[in-house]
């Protein structure tokens, strides 16, 4: 981890911003998912998430929409909606136990594998910053699953 703190500030490299090893297939999770087509290893770079950027108050009307839940906080009030010019990682769905998380990293929203992906396995990352209004019902069945995408203060 501390590697990867070390680099958050340094400009993306191209590779980076690009969705290669990836697929978009069924999932048992909800709807479609993001699979990994290769081995993609601890720590990682899987890919950029992409979309279109767009203000707050752009991003909570359109969260009100069906596809919105395809919109990502990249911060300062800039949001990205991947639904909009987005690659495969729209696809992601959510874990309470995910195999990936993503980093604001120079203005980009990178995912990077938390552990070791196997060829076929479905890409996932805890929704944990989601909207205070979602109320989604968790459907990832792990054993430390919430039943809901975003976890409450304590």
């Amino acid at each position: 981890m501390l590697q990867l703190l070390n680099i958050i500030h340094r400009p993306i490299p191209s590779e980076w911003k690009k969705s290669c090893g990836l697929a978009i297939k069924k999932s048992p999770l909800h709807g479609l998912g993001c699979f990994a087509t290769v081995r993609l290893l601890k720590g990682s770079c899987i890919a950029e998430y992409t979309g279109e950027r767009i203000t707050r108050k752009e991003a909570m009307r359109r969260m009100r929409r069906s596809n919105g839940k395809r919109i990502s906080e990249l911060g300062a009030g800039c949001y990205i909606d991947g639904n909009v010019n987005g690659n495969q990682t729209q696809y992601i769905n959510h874990s309470c136990d995910p195999n990936s998380d993503a980093f604001v990293m120079g203005g980009s929203l990178i995912i990077f594998a938390l552990r070791e992906i196997a060829p076929g396995e479905e890409i996932t990352v805890d929704y944990l910053n989601s909207f205070e209004h979602d109320q989604s019902v968790c459907q990832c069945r792990t054993p430390s699953c919430r039943r809901r995408t975003i976890r409450h203060a304590a």
